[in-house]
């Protein structure tokens, strides 16, 4: 681990925020020009990472009724952000850049110019999609899914933390139980299943925090689960200058969680000044699942 992260995960309080901000509402922007084939990324030289079993298996998966059966009397002993399971790193020093556009009230927005700048950029990201966004962003969402720029994750169906016990993060309560978990996860995947073609390799709750009983549920569903390492823009409450300062300073091998659903949050600007910097000192950058 970095020996920094702990004092970078502290950062973590603003995460909530970035998906229940106040405000007026932001209007959705009109869907972008998907890029030409020649905008696609490179292939990344650098190795994945390691499947779970749930991922590389030809086995079915369990049923509903099997993984609640199975986990409905396991009582959890931990719970946080960095739990065994959930990968806060990437090989080879890369860095991973993720976005969060968690949606509900005051967070249906798109950061359409945070997008565009990744584009220009030519820089691969995973973007990770609640299922409200998705259903107030069919323009955007149609976009973004068809652009190899991107890989999309599935950031829950009601963005709760995901628990078996009912535990809150940020004043959020998460999914009562292990029924509740599995619909958090399996429903939204069944969602974007349908609308991509293919299921989701990653998940992240909302405000990132699981118990170890509810990082077991997820891979039984074929996902692995997306922590961090580095909070780029605080909840998308840091200024431009906070962001491009935190985002620059990243040290190899981090996941960066950001949000791509405030337009009006300094995340997009902050982006736009990191990320010329970053590689021009040769970061490379990954997608997840790259």
């Amino acid at each position: 681990m970095f020996c920094g992260r702990r004092t970078v995960l502290a950062a973590a309080l603003g995460l909530a925020a970035g998906c229940a901000r106040s405000g007026p509402p932001t209007s959705v922007a009109p869907a972008l020009v998907p890029p030409s084939p020649s905008q696609s990324p490179s292939p990344s030289p650098s190795p994945s990472l390691s499947p779970s079993p749930s991922l590389s298996s030809s086995v079915a998966a369990p049923s509903r009724e099997e993984v609640i059966a199975r986990y409905a009397g396991q009582r959890p002993t931990r719970w946080g952000t960095d739990l065994p399971g959930v990968v806060a790193e990437v090989p080879d020093g890369a860095l991973a850049l993720t976005f969060d556009a968690c949606g509900g009230p005051g967070g249906d927005g798109y950061d359409a110019a945070l997008i565009d700048t990744l584009r220009r950029h030519r820089v691969p990201a995973t973007l990770f999609l609640n299922a409200r966004w998705i259903d107030a962003n069919p323009g955007p969402f149609g976009d973004l899914a068809a652009d190899p720029l991107f890989e999309l994750g599935n950031h829950g169906t009601a963005h709760r933390p995901l628990s078996v016990t009912g535990r809150s993060a940020y004043g959020i309560a998460g999914t009562a139980d292990a029924a509740a978990a599995y619909g958090e996860v399996a429903d939204n995947a069944a969602k974007l299943s349908a609308l991509l073609g293919r299921p989701p390799r990653w998940f992240r709750s909302g405000t990132a925090h699981y118990d170890e009983v509810a990082v077991r549920i997820v891979g039984e569903l074929g996902e692995r689960v997306a922590g961090f390492a580095v909070n780029g823009d605080g909840g998308a409450t840091f200024t431009a200058e906070q962001v491009a300062r935190t985002v620059g300073a990243a040290p190899p091998g981090a996941v960066v969680i950001s949000h791509f659903n405030h337009p009006d949050a300094g995340t997009g600007r902050g982006y736009a000044q990191a990320l010329p910097r970053l590689l021009d000192a040769g970061r490379r950058f990954v997608r997840l699942s790259d």
